[in-house]
């Protein structure tokens, strides 16, 4: 029994975070490379949900209004959500006809997104946090997808120039992990989601978001929902900043599992293989194994003592699985930043999934975060 738990508990993540890319990655070889769409420049309505943001939305909203686009199609949204600083008013002192600010009550990121997305003019909706910067062509770029009718929703590559002085390696390392995943899901035709930084959708296809879900997710596969592919689009660059605080890391990841998940509960028809094929076999591999997969570290651990006597095989296992948990604490624990880069990487996974671990038990217990606060997670 004691060898089952083990092989199971070990296999699954294994599969999760490196089997599924790779099998992933091996089909996309075998699809053809994709033409560069033809330039269009339909209506947009950019969508910004903003809470305490005075520092970062004046900022933004320049990379928006520099954007190489035609200037009569654009429309940009700030939507404030009961912010108590100078978010609404450093908006205003931009005075530009095509931004229009919706000064909301507090109820939440979905709420100021279904508000948004209600005034919205554009054909396409476009959604970003208040916080990165675009490329000057990154609209432009994006836009080229939406040439093919079968596509419903896309996203662009985000980059982390700065990895930070301690956990910010991991936070950029996991971005380019992402963005490769989703490069080789986009070109075999199976790309799940795409990141809230910068994502694009078909007005038409836009579905009221519920208060309690991941939005970027929820939004972005309302385009699966309705038969329409997800791609991702590698020109359109983002640059963000990456989460470099050990608690700041813990409660994102916390709060992602918990959405995540209850994302997925919103949309478990997209699990089902026999309606939606490959997407649903790429769903379950990239979102559901994978946000289950940290829970079984605990069963492998206490497995992996019991079956020590067994064999030579297992002592190692167990002294490896012991040892990258040192290495992770110490890392964790080196506030001075003397350690080399193995040990703050380390120290990333290790908050990552002890954050995922406990998203799991706290969704299990019914746990919900309907309020959100960006601040807390930078």
């Amino acid at each position: 029994m004691a060898e089952f738990v083990f092989w199971l508990c070990l296999l699954l993540p294994v599969y999760a975070y490196l089997g599924y890319p790779l099998l992933i990655g091996l089909i996309a070889q075998f699809k053809p490379a994709p033409l560069r769409p033809a330039e269009q420049t339909p209506s947009v309505t950019i969508i910004i949900a903003a809470h305490n943001e005075a520092e970062h939305i004046g900022a933004k909203l320049q990379t928006l209004l520099q954007q190489d686009y035609p200037s009569e199609q654009l429309h940009i949204i700030v939507a404030s959500d009961g912010s108590s600083d100078a978010t609404v008013a450093e908006a205003q002192a931009i005075a530009d006809p095509r931004i229009e600010i919706l000064d909301l009550p507090r109820q939440g990121k979905a709420h100021a997104l279904n508000a948004a997305a209600a005034v919205a003019r554009g054909d396409i909706l476009v959604f970003t946090d208040a916080d990165n910067r675009w490329a000057k062509d990154c609209l432009r770029e994006l836009l080229r997808a939406f040439t093919d009718p079968q596509v419903g929703a896309a996203g662009g590559h985000i980059d982390i120039p700065h990895s930070g002085a301690h956990l910010g390696l991991g936070d950029q390392l996991y971005r380019r992990y992402e963005s490769w995943l989703r490069r080789a899901e986009s070109r075999a035709g199976c790309l799940v989601s795409v990141d809230g930084a910068l994502l694009a959708l078909r007005r038409e296809l836009f579905q009221t978001i519920p208060a309690d879900v991941t939005d970027d997710f929820y939004i972005s596969t309302s385009a699966a929902v309705a038969g329409q592919r997800i791609v991702f689009v590698d020109t359109a660059q983002v640059f963000d900043q990456g989460v470099d605080d050990a608690d700041k890391q813990f409660r994102r990841r916390l709060r992602v599992t918990v959405g995540g998940l209850q994302s997925l509960a919103q949309r478990r028809e997209l699990l089902n293989p026999l309606r939606y094929g490959s997407y649903a076999l790429a769903l379950i591999s990239h979102k559901l194994i994978r946000r289950l997969a940290p829970l079984l570290l605990i069963p492998l651990l206490i497995s992996n003592f019991w079956l020590w006597p067994d064999s030579a095989f297992y002592r190692f296992t167990l002294l490896a699985q012991l040892a990258a948990y040192l290495l992770a604490l110490a890392g964790l624990f080196d506030r001075q930043r003397r350690l080399p880069k193995p040990f703050r990487l380390a120290a990333f996974l290790l908050v990552t999934l002890a954050g995922m671990s406990l998203g799991l038990w706290q969704f299990l217990r019914g746990q919900r975060y309907s309020l959100w606060n960006p601040q807390q997670n930078r």
